[in-house]
């Protein structure tokens, strides 16, 4: 790539992760519309889970669809329709799933309600097969993953306001959680965000992004590898790298309330907050590992490194505090977040580093968690959250890099292992059977395992290929 960008476009960037915030929304939504179906429809837990399993299968359908239409007509699909048709196409899907909401309230129907988050889920398969490469391309290279990080932060501001939003539009307030629930009120939340959804698209049709975006290919590139991303070993470890980090992330969170409620005797409503702290340790190590994308000067950075962690631990608080929820055990968190903080400076802004640091403390967190009993644990298990946050662009980045034109269908084949969130999280729940949920957390030390592998293992695979993510620190200090 010899034209290479020297700053981030904000301007195309601004207008992309308009639609990192509505994955994040929809996503964390889906937990309060569990509890809502499972009282209406009358299910069982496993039957309210099929809410999760229609969302996330929705990834890897969409992407086997795009890949089979691109085989059918012998040409990527996204390379031919632009990068911002394709997003704008995925936007007007997700409509489509929310609109399904209106007719399966009026009939009282669970099964039409999941066909609609499947349909939402479809479009937003098509959207992340896009936008991530997209939000590497809008600068230099070297801090695509930056970038791709600070995307998920915004992503996590979603997560943590979506649940928040959603239940009040549902219940009103609060207070009324526990009244009636009328499955009649999911209608207008859903209609006005598939109006958002329509209005986004628009807006993004309008906008400067760029429908060809100049992606980065390997120097070593011959004949063989220019059929098919699998050819690209950094690209098939990735698929496995990605399916295991979701399940980690996935799994840890989903597991945390029952191991609260069982072992340390928990009421059910007082778990809510260390879910949802859970969930805000993504977004505090989105933005710190962010901070490279906003400035070159590197005492600017060391400065931001500090605040931006501690900006988005007291979004989280402020959250809670609306809410009305206990703060005091919270406080006691900003000391796990200056291990955060020194791992990010030690990982230098290269991506293999990071998540090589990165996964070596999420081992030591779930081991930490595994044996410790009480409140330690539940610090322990939480913090895996702030080790998992950057590691979805680390990865994402790394299994890539060096793609060139086949950067579209790689990046479907890496959402397509976002399932990992589905069977992982089901593998450590069967796991716990026989282990106890404590002890259940082995399964996310074995998941680290991998990606430490990865790392390792992707450095010198890409070196190879001529792509150093090394050079910056060399000439830049």
């Amino acid at each position: 790539m010899s034209s290479e960008q020297t700053q981030t476009k904000w301007g195309q960037f601004i207008p992309l992760v308009t639609v990192f915030f509505f994955w994040g929304f929809v996503a964390a939504s889906n937990d309060i519309l569990i509890p809502v179906f499972k009282k209406a429809f009358d299910l069982t837990q496993s039957q309210s889970q099929w809410v999760s399993l229609a969302f996330y299968i929705a990834y890897t359908v969409g992407a086997l669809i795009y890949n089979a239409i691109s085989v059918l007509i012998k040409q990527d699909i996204v390379n031919k329709l632009g990068y911002k048709n394709s997003l704008a196409l995925g936007l007007v899907i997700s409509a489509v799933g929310t609109l399904l909401f209106y007719p399966a309230a009026n009939l009282g129907s669970f099964p039409l309600m999941l066909s609609g988050l499947f349909i939402v889920a479809l479009g937003f398969s098509l959207q992340q097969t896009v936008a991530n490469p997209l939000a590497i391309a809008l600068g230099p290279i070297r801090t695509g993953s930056q970038r791709l990080t600070l995307a998920g932060g915004i992503n996590n501001f979603g997560t943590t306001i979506g649940p928040l939003v959603v239940s009040f539009a549902i219940f009103g307030s609060a207070a009324n959680a526990s009244s009636n629930i009328s499955i009649e009120s999911v209608k207008i939340p859903y209609l006005i965000l598939g109006a958002a959804f329509i209005a986004v698209a628009v807006f993004l049709k309008l906008s400067s992004l760029p429908d060809r975006p100049t992606l980065v290919e390997a120097k070593t590139e011959d004949a063989s590898h220019k059929g098919s991303a699998l050819k690209y070993p950094q690209l098939v470890l990735g698929m496995i790298a990605i399916f295991v980090y979701v399940g980690v992330e996935v799994s840890t969170a989903s597991n945390l309330p029952a191991y609260m409620e069982k072992d340390l005797g928990f009421a059910i409503q007082d778990i809510a907050p260390y879910i949802s702290l859970y969930w805000a340790s993504m977004m505090i190590g989105r933005w710190t590992g962010a901070v490279e994308a906003f400035t070159d000067n590197v005492s600017t950075q060391k400065i931001l490194r500090f605040i931006a962690p501690y900006l988005a631990f007291g979004i989280f608080l402020a959250v809670n505090a609306i809410a009305k929820h206990d703060l005091a055990p919270f406080y006691v968190y900003a000391v796990i977040i200056l291990v955060l903080i020194i791992a990010d400076m030690a990982s230098k802004g290269n991506p293999a580093r990071m998540l090589l640091i990165f996964s070596c403390i999420g081992i030591t967190a779930l081991v930490i968690g595994m044996f410790t009993k009480g409140m330690i644990s539940v610090y322990a298990f939480t913090s895996v959250g702030l080790f998992c946050s950057t590691l979805w662009p680390c990865i994402f980045t790394l299994a890539v890099s060096g793609l060139g034109k086949n950067t579209s269908q790689g990046s479907s084949f890496l959402i397509m292992m976002i399932m990992g969130g589905g069977i992982i999280s089901w593998l450590q729940g069967f796991v716990s059977e026989y282990t106890g949920i404590q002890h259940s957390y082995i399964v996310g030390v074995l998941c680290f395992a991998y990606l430490a592998f990865y790392a390792v293992r992707v450095s010198g695979i890409l070196k190879a290929q001529g792509i150093n993510f090394d050079r910056k620190i060399a000439g830049g200090h």
